[in-house]
C-alpha cells in the first residue's frame, strides 16, 4: 500500500514517527512524509524517505489553514494514497478534511494525547472538544496512546471511526541500555558539564513551555533541601512553532536568584538525550497535560525512578511507591517533597529505577507499538 504520514513539523517526523515509517516500509509499503519543511527532516531523508514539505502553521485559526488544505487536496489526489495517517492536532483536523475531500479510502489519526484537559478554561476546552469531534467526522480508524483517551473519545463520541484502540508508547531499549562502565559515564558527563560527581541531579527532558511544569518545577527547586547538592539538567528548547505559554517569566526570576541559578542547568537540545539520563539520578516531569509522555519512557529505560503529575498517559506510566511519584498538577510543594524523598534517600532511588527500567522493558518497547499499529491497519 501507499501511505502517508503526516505532522505539522520536523520534529514530530523525525523524533515520533520515523520508527513506525521504517516498520511500514520493512513490511513492504511505501511511506510517504508529510509536513513543514525543516532541518530535521535531514534524518528522515536519510533513512530512504520521500518528504513531500507542505507549510502547516501551528495555528486554529482555520483562516489560516486554507491554503494549506488546497495543497493537501492536490498532494493527496496526485498521489493517491491508499491511507493517509495524521498526527498532532491542528495537521490531524486540516490533514482529515483535505483526505476525505481527495477520496482518501482510509483515514487514520492518532492522538498523541488530546489537547484538551480538565485544568483547561471551560470555554477554551469545549472549543477544542468540538474540533476533534469535527475532525471525528471525517476518521476511519483512531488511534490513542493512552488509554483514558480512547475511553475519553468513547464517551464523548469523538469520532465515527469503525475502531478506537489505544495503541500505547514506547522506544528503542537499545538506544538506552545502560553504558558499558556506568561509573565512567557518569564521571565523564559530568566532568563536561561541571556538574559535582557527589551532586543529586534531577533531569526533565520537554519543549520550554509552561504546560510543561517548569514555573512550579524551578519554585520546586528553590524548596529542595540545601544538602546534598542539588542540580536541575533542563533538556529542551521551545519550538519556533509552539503556540503554548512561555516560561519567560519564570526564567526572569531564576536569572535574579543568583544561588538558584546556580543549581539550573538549561542544556537546550541535545542528541544525546540517553548519556544525559545515564549520568542523573532522578527524572521528573511536572507537565500539565500529556498523551503517553515518551521522555518517562526514556528515563525508565535509564534506571531512574521518575517524579510526574497525576495526569493522563503518566499515571500510566508510573507506578507511584514502585518505579516513582505521581504528585497533583501546578503544586511546587507537593513536587519538591517528592523530590526530596528520592534526594535524601540514594538506597530507594537504585529501587525504584530498577523497577522502572524492569518495567519499561515488557510494557514500553517501541517494536511493540509498530507491530500493533500494522496488526490493526492490516498491514503486518
Amino acid at each position: 500500500m501507499k501511505i502517508c504520514q503526516l505532522c505539522a513539523v520536523d520534529f514530530t517526523l523525525r523524533h515520533f514517527l520515523l520508527p513506525l515509517m521504517e516498520g511500514m516500509r520493512t513490511a513492504g509499503h511505501e511511506v510517504v512524509g508529510v509536513c513543514s519543511e525543516g532541518p530535521l527532516l535531514t534524518k528522515v531523508r536519510a533513512a530512504g524517505f520521500r518528504i513531500e514539505p507542505v507549510e502547516i502553521a501551528r495555528s486554529y485559526n482555520l483562516l489560516r489553514h486554507i491554503g494549506t488544505y488546497r495543497k493537501l487536496v492536490t498532494l493527496f489526489r496526485r498521489e493517491a494514497f491508499d491511507i493517509v495517517h495524521v498526527h498532532t492536532p491542528v495537521a490531524a483536523l486540516i490533514g482529515r478534511l483535505a483526505a476525505a475531500r481527495a477520496g482518501v479510502p482510509c483515514i487514520v489519526y492518532t492522538a498523541h494525547g488530546f489537547y484538551f484537559h480538565d485544568h483547561m478554561p471551560a470555554a477554551k476546552r469545549l472549543a477544542h472538544i468540538a474540533l476533534e469531534w469535527l475532525g471525528g467526522r471525517f476518521t476511519h480508524v483512531l488511534f490513542t496512546q493512552a488509554r483514558e483517551d480512547a475511553e475519553t473519545a468513547r464517551r464523548l463520541r469523538l469520532t465515527r471511526a469503525r475502531a478506537i484502540e489505544a495503541i500505547g508508547n514506547g522506544v528503542d531499549p537499545a538506544r538506552f541500555a545502560p553504558p558499558a562502565d556506568p561509573a565512567a559515564h557518569r564521571a565523564q558527563m559530568r566532568t563536561a558539564l561541571g556538574t559535582p560527581e557527589d551532586a543529586v541531579v534531577v533531569a526533565v527532558v520537554g519543549r520550554l513551555v509552561a504546560e510543561k511544569g517548569y514555573p512550579e518545577l524551578f519554585e520546586a527547586m528553590a524548596g529542595l533541601a540545601a544538602e546534598p547538592i542539588v542540580e536541575l539538567w533542563v533538556v529542551g528548547e521551545r519550538l519556533a512553532s509552539d503556540h503554548a505559554s512561555a516560561i519567560d517569566e519564570s526564567l526572569a526570576k531564576i536569572a535574579s536568584a543568583p544561588a538558584l541559578a546556580g543549581r539550573i542547568r538549561l542544556l537546550g537540545y541535545r542528541a544525546d538525550v540517553a548519556d544525559l539520563l545515564h549520568a542523573a539520578d532522578i527524572f521528573t516531569l511536572p507537565s500539565h497535560r500529556e498523551g503517553m509522555p515518551r521522555s518517562i519512557i526514556e528515563a525508565m529505560f535509564c534506571g531512574l525512578p521518575v517524579v510526574a503529575t497525576d495526569i493522563r498517559g503518566s499515571r500510566e506510566e508510573v507506578v507511584p511507591g514502585e518505579t516513582g511519584a505521581l504528585v497533583p498538577v501546578q503544586d511546587s510543594r507537593a513536587l519538591a517533597e517528592a523530590l526530596n524523598r528520592l534526594i535524601r534517600d540514594p538506597a530507594l532511588r537504585a529501587t525504584q529505577g530498577t523497577a522502572g527500567r524492569a518495567r519499561a522493558l515488557v510494557e514500553f518497547d517501541e517494536a511493540r507499538v509498530v507491530a500493533r499499529q500494522l496488526a490493526l491497519l492490516g498491514l503486518a
